[in-house]
């Protein structure tokens, strides 16, 4: 199976999103997280991820005669190279985009259903602004970007800090200047 296709299904994704920047998770506590996921397609898909090595298994243990497995997401498995992504047919872009729109969309839904959500409070930005810019300026803004997300990742619970999910997302204008 293609990584594309591995990781562009929403439910995979959900799941993939669910370890990112977290202590390994077993099953169980994916489902608690993912709860609207049937414990049968949870355990097809992790199956699916981890036979494309995108999730290992980093512990077992034995809980009342069953093997639990504690995963995380496989360090550099999670990028579709730029070479896969030119070789994608325009169905297949929209295709993904669609997953990465409705994955979203689950958090959101997700974070509201919290009882005490306050958008306001919590921080929520969900934001559009409009660039002109140069192939090289819009290349240097996301390496800028992507540094300033990284340069935060990583740093674990505790200390106040409170897991948040970054989506980045560019589409060019279908505005075009002429003149």
């Amino acid at each position: 199976m293609a990584t594309t296709d591995v990781l562009l299904h929403p439910v995979r994704m959900r799941i993939v999103q669910a370890l990112f920047d977290s202590d390994p998770l077993t099953t169980a506590q994916l489902r608690d997280r993912l709860s609207d996921i049937a414990p049968a397609t949870m355990y097809r898909h992790i199956a699916v991820l981890v036979e494309a090595e995108v999730l290992e298994v980093v512990r077992e243990r034995r809980v009342r005669g069953a093997v639990e497995r504690s995963y995380r997401v496989r360090a550099g498995r999670l990028e579709i190279d730029d070479d896969v992504r030119a070789a994608m047919t325009e169905d297949d872009h929209r295709q993904a985009f669609t997953a990465f729109a409705a994955s979203l969309m689950s958090d959101f839904d997700r974070y509201l259903a919290q009882e005490g959500a306050d958008p306001v409070r919590d921080g929520v930005v969900y934001r559009q602004a409009a660039t002109w810019l140069t192939d090289e300026e819009f290349a240097e803004l996301t390496r800028e970007v992507e540094a300033a997300v990284l340069s935060r990742a990583g740093r674990g619970r505790g200390d106040g800090r409170r897991r948040r999910l970054i989506s980045f997302v560019v589409v060019p204008d279908a505005y075009r200047e002429t003149g």
